[in-house]
């Protein structure tokens, strides 16, 4: 059964697939009223049932095109040893990396501790499988991954370190690389059709960096989803220079953020887009909304794309909002 994306992707369709980024989360009272009952975000990520319902959510309320399931790019280093706590107003909260447990972590002691990832993805295939959606995996890019790990929190305002190309950065890039691929391997035979590789801090990387530290580690993991037979969505947020990166990675699908010009994205960049929308604009007024909206929409009018956001719903944005902005993409379908 193909679904709208997949039609998006292949040319085959003149609608405009929509789904968001962050979807599933903090703005829906229904997560609210979850979250304010499981304080622990890690339990809550592999709690099947819950994680499952709050998946399903924006399906319910919005009819998205795609369901993204919710989880954490931190599950991984989470499952190779490492201690990931959240906390409020702070953000991720890592325990030192331990290497011996990295280097010693088996294959199926990872698998056992995501399992529920993997029925979460089964769960969410039930339930949205008669409406012709697509169910989106993820995964955190090496760099991203990298920085959390051995920053130990958010390197937001300039609050991390760069480190230096050495044997010990080669091993840990290696062993997410192997972690990673086992990761996507087990979202795809679960039921994931597309997976999107989140690198949120690409921006960081310095220019000379950035074939170690984001082309070559992402590539690797790309041309592992091609031999899948499943669908790559790449998003490095805040990269100076999308259609090199495209050119070194060539994923399926490209994803941008807000800070780069739509119009220049449409001029170089040959394969499907997705987003590049501010999440700020949805707590303008719907004046506002629609003219932005139909901005990326006029843009891309031509060209394969999927609306979406060039970064995750913020938590203050009202839901009737999000309706609105999904009519206004319906309605520019026709």
């Amino acid at each position: 059964m193909r679904t709208l994306i997949q039609d998006c992707i292949n040319n085959k369709s003149s609608k405009t697939p929509i789904w968001l980024m962050r979807q599933a989360g903090r703005y829906l009272p229904e997560f609210r009223s979850i979250r304010k009952e499981n304080q622990d975000f890690i339990k809550l990520c592999l709690n099947t049932k819950l994680a499952s319902e709050i998946t399903i959510q924006p399906i319910t309320r919005f009819d998205f095109d795609a369901a993204i399931i919710f989880s954490d790019i931190l599950l991984v280093p989470f499952a190779l040893g490492q201690q990931v706590n959240f906390k409020k107003d702070f953000g991720p909260d890592l325990q030192k990396i331990d290497i011996e447990k990295l280097n010693n972590t088996k294959k199926e002691d990872f698998l056992k501790k995501l399992n529920p990832v993997y029925e979460i993805i089964r769960e969410t295939k039930k339930k949205i499988s008669e409406k012709n959606k697509d169910t989106i995996g993820f995964v955190g890019a090496p760099w991203t991954l990298l920085l959390y790990m051995l920053n130990r929190k958010s390197p937001k305002e300039g609050n991390f370190n760069v480190f230096p190309k050495n044997r010990d950065i080669d091993n840990i890039l290696i062993k997410l690389d192997n972690f990673l691929k086992i990761h996507i391997e087990a979202q795809i035979e679960n039921g994931a059709s597309i997976i999107q590789i989140f690198d949120s801090w690409a921006g960081l990387v310095p220019e000379k960096d950035l074939d170690y530290f984001v082309y070559k580690p992402i590539k690797s993991l790309v041309d592992f989803i091609k031999k899948k037979r499943s669908i790559s969505i790449c998003f490095p947020r805040n990269i100076d220079n999308y259609k090199k990166f495209v050119e070194n990675v060539n994923p399926d699908i490209i994803n941008i953020d807000y800070n780069v010009d739509p119009s220049t994205i449409r001029d170089t960049i040959d394969i499907p887009v997705q987003g590049g929308f501010d999440p700020k604009i949805l707590l303008q007024n719907k004046d506002i909304v629609r003219d932005e909206v139909t901005k990326y929409l006029k843009t891309f009018d031509q060209k394969r794309y999927i609306f979406n956001l060039g970064h995750g719903v913020l938590p203050d944005t009202n839901p009737d909002m999000v309706k609105y902005l999904v009519d206004i993409v319906r309605s520019f379908n026709g």
